[in-house]
């Protein structure tokens, strides 16, 4: 990281503050078991943007950006529409493959737009564990060295390498000091074996190398994203667990039905909804499964879905003002719908733990 500071004189373009709803940027980072690696990217403008004009690279396991070379990046490709989602998958599709070259799930491979680093040796971008910085900028994966080169966002922290070796664990987590399990009852790593969702309140990426480099920059991944788990149980039609043949550990599937959309406050129509549904916020959020719904004057209704598009509860509103809400479900992403009076209706997300 030291390194890094030399670097600041060189690449001054890397010093970037732009203006909200302006720039794409990283709306969903997927740090599955395995080889299931994903990268959702988001344009918030109303124009259409050229990917064949920024690339991905990572630093991995605390080095520094300063070391950026060709074979740690990556070109993206494709075109981009405004208020749309380009998802980047690992490139590893060969069902023959193992260890290292072990395949993608087909779930995660039939979301995908594009798909990235098939050959370790030659492009290691997309080879993340939960201890690697990610930086999305404009210029080319051959030359990110380049005076040119333009940060327009970055997930984790340079020179950070956050392991904790008695957990085993290898990630940022949910509590103070972040890069490492502080021991609290409540601390998690939410950056290995999950995804993380920017919220919808983000309007632009993190731009600013000062910032990356800085010494008291603390990466808190959960201050701009929501993180969930990368797998959640398989269930039949009826929403029943199935299990494995011992008929006691649950069959999974990976948790990934939020990859290929983004809602973003970007997005004109993000907020079309009547606005006293829109005041609605659910809290906590994450939760463990018991959460309330407050500025709920307007609700009339909730209806609560699971990753798979399930509906598992409806709870009428028969108060005012807050809404109380027992999920009393399995960990992961579920959308809560709110319906007032009128018709009128608005989803926000909600996490439980």
């Amino acid at each position: 990281m030291r390194k890094g500071l030399l670097f600041l004189g060189t690449f001054v373009s890397f010093i970037s503050f732009g203006q909200d709803c302006s720039k794409i940027f990283i709306s969903e980072y997927v740090e599955g078991v395995g080889n299931n690696k994903a990268l959702e990217i988001y344009n918030p403008t109303a124009n259409p943007v050229n990917l064949s004009e920024y690339f991905v690279g990572r630093i991995s396991n605390g080095a520094s950006i300063s070391g950026l070379a060709a074979n740690m990046c990556v070109q993206l490709t494709g075109t981009l529409a405004p208020y749309s989602t380009h998802v980047g998958v690992l490139d590893l599709r060969n069902p023959a493959g193992t260890g290292q070259t072990a395949p993608i799930w087909d779930e995660l491979e039939a979301v995908g737009d594009a798909f990235y680093s098939p050959v370790y040796n030659i492009s290691w971008a997309f080879y993340w564990n939960g201890n690697d910085c990610i930086i999305l900028a404009k210029g080319s994966a051959a030359n990110p060295q380049a005076p040119t080169t333009e940060i327009v966002d970055f997930f984790g922290k340079d020179g950070q390498d956050p392991v904790n070796s008695v957990a085993g664990t290898n990630g940022w987590s949910s509590v103070a000091p972040f890069n490492m399990t502080s021991g609290a009852p409540n601390d998690v790593v939410v950056t290995e074996d999950h995804s993380l969702i920017r919220k919808q309140t983000v309007l632009k990426g993190k731009q600013s190398i000062v910032e990356l480099l800085s010494p008291t920059y603390v990466f808190n991944p959960l201050l701009e994203y929501d993180s969930i788990p990368a797998l959640l149980p398989k269930l039949d039609a009826q929403g029943n667990i199935l299990y494995q043949a011992d008929g006691v550990t649950p069959q999974v599937v990976g948790n990934w039905e939020s990859l290929g959309s983004h809602v973003c406050n970007c997005d004109p129509s993000a907020n079309v909804q009547e606005i006293t549904v829109e005041n609605a916020s659910i809290y906590p959020n994450p939760s463990n499964g018991e959460f309330s719904i407050k500025g709920a004057e307007a609700v009339v209704s909730v209806e609560i879905f699971n990753g798979l598009g399930q509906k598992v509860k409806t709870v009428k509103n028969n108060s005012k003002g807050i809404i109380s809400v027992d999920l009393d479900s399995k960990s992961g992403l579920y959308m809560v719908k709110m319906t007032d009076t009128h018709g009128n209706s608005v989803t926000k997300r909600v996490i439980v733990k």
